[in-house]
């Protein structure tokens, strides 16, 4: 395998990590946006098509230039407060009963 070769296989190895992760944040911001499950399905479904139509595309600087787009177009429209899960951080149940403080629970300070 030449340099060229393989300097290729590397890139497009890129751009499908790159594709991969905009795509995943991209259907779980829907997912912030849709207020029921059943209007996030066909919100899915319109975004699935927006990657697929572009599957077969071979030129490297042209999908470079895509993502880019994308990815622009992510950060434009991404959620202002999306929801995040209570107990997760940055969720409201998060940290809410902190472990007591060593020695508190301790019988010997209880005499």
């Amino acid at each position: 395998m030449s340099l060229s070769t393989a300097s290729y296989l590397a890139r497009r190895a890129a751009q499908r990590e790159r594709v991969r992760i905009l795509y995943r944040r991209a259907l779980k911001d829907t997912l912030n946006w849709a207020v029921h499950r059943h209007l996030f399905y066909s919100d899915a479904d319109a975004l699935r098509e927006k990657f697929e139509v572009n599957r077969n595309v071979e030129d490297i600087e042209l999908i470079d230039r895509m993502i880019d787009a994308g990815e622009a177009s992510y950060n434009k429209w991404r959620h202002p407060d999306p929801y995040i899960v209570p107990w997760a951080p940055g969720g409201t149940k998060f940290c809410r009963n902190p472990t007591p403080p060593s020695g508190v629970n301790d019988r010997k300070l209880i005499a």
